[in-house]
């Protein structure tokens, strides 16, 4: 029998881990202070894409979590992605072409297309703008459905779920990972895989491993369902927006969601969610008079924005700690897998190795 690891962390990334593990014949526990996907993975906009990215070898890092997507999207079949492509104008002019010309020379498939082809694609739109980037190879997810998805196979291949259950401590025992402590007692296991999140930092600071958070709270907001259908995800200047298949529309409350840099929130949630839907308003009339829900996560933002991936400081640590889960967690769940079970490295992650906060 294999040792026991035990995953912190039931969002996204945690049960792309424990699918993957679980599916190899480890004998996995998740355990969750919450339910599953009750942080930022229930709350997420849910874009996959490399556009986005924040130096070279981090493009790389999202396309193979886009193709790695596409690989678990036979094993999920609806629960899975779905890739409807983007149009952009989030930048215009000479930015919007200067991103086209990067994003070419990386290989990543995107064309520059006019107002009539615009309208044309989404006739939807009241607010047209003279130019937009199509990007093709994007796509969505609903986080929450993926998650539960990938729990439902662990938890067929023998993986337990606690969830509700806080762990209090990873514990240690001769200078190695023992198991956790939680309310009343300790769960054992040779293996610690922390997938917590924001919650993250607290838990591998008793151990001496760092690991700066950014504060990045976010707000999303949902229309009700209306008859008009968006074919893209729409990257605006104003905000980003897509619609879910019952045809709610979707959008973050700030601009520029995927680099928001705001530390704290300048109003209430409701108020942000007033605001944006007055933007949505003017590019979808159809949206209606005021938004449905609102809902506030904290996005999981490591200090230097980059992932953080790899064995930590304490024998049988293991750290998964990034933002884009959302693009990010099917290639996570790959090779996180792979070097959890001491099958080989991932040179893909050496960037990300948790040292480099040391």
């Amino acid at each position: 029998m294999s040792e026991p690891v035990i995953v912190i962390g039931a969002g996204v990334i945690g049960a792309a881990i424990a699918h993957r593990l679980a599916g190899a014949g480890s004998d996995v526990t998740v355990i969750d202070a919450g339910l599953a996907a009750g942080a930022a993975s229930g709350r997420s906009f849910g874009w996959i894409n490399a556009s986005f990215h924040l130096d070279e070898h981090h493009f790389h890092l999202r396309l193979a979590g886009m193709e790695a997507h596409r690989r678990l999207a036979a094993e999920l079949g609806p629960m899975g992605p779905q890739w409807p492509g983007a149009l952009s104008w989030e930048e215009g002019g000479a930015a919007q072409e200067k991103m086209a010309e990067g994003l070419r020379a990386l290989g990543y498939p995107v064309r520059l297309i006019g107002r009539d082809e615009i309208a044309r694609l989404e006739p939807a739109l009241r607010a047209v703008p003279e130019a937009a980037l199509v990007l093709p190879s994007e796509g969505v997810c609903d986080l929450a459905v993926m998650t539960r998805a990938l729990l439902s196979r662990a938890a067929a291949h023998g993986a337990r779920l606690c969830l509700g259950v806080p762990v209090r401590e990873i514990v240690t025992r001769g200078g190695r990972v023992a198991g956790v402590a939680v309310e009343g007692g300790v769960i054992a296991a040779q293996r610690v895989v922390v997938a917590a999140g924001t919650g993250a930092e607290d838990l591998l600071r008793p151990l001496g491993q760092a690991l700066p958070m950014l504060r990045r709270p976010a707000v999303i907001l949902r229309s009700a369902p209306i008859d008009a259908r968006l074919n893209h995800i729409l990257v605006t200047p104003g905000m980003e927006l897509r619609q879910e298949p019952d045809g709610r529309v979707l959008a973050p409350a700030s601009p520029n969601h995927q680099g928001d840099a705001t530390a704290e929130l300048a109003e209430p949630a409701a108020a942000l969610a007033d605001k944006a839907f007055e933007r949505l308003r003017r590019l979808l009339p159809e949206v209606g008079a005021t938004w449905q829900e609102a809902t506030f996560a904290m996005r999981p933002v490591p200090g230097d924005q980059f992932p953080v991936m790899g064995a930590g400081k304490v024998p049988g640590l293991y750290i998964a700690v990034m933002h884009s889960g959302a693009t990010l967690a099917a290639l996570v769940g790959e090779l996180a897998a792979r070097e959890i079970a001491g099958r080989g490295d991932a040179p893909e992650l050496r960037p990300y190795r948790p040292g480099r906060f040391d």
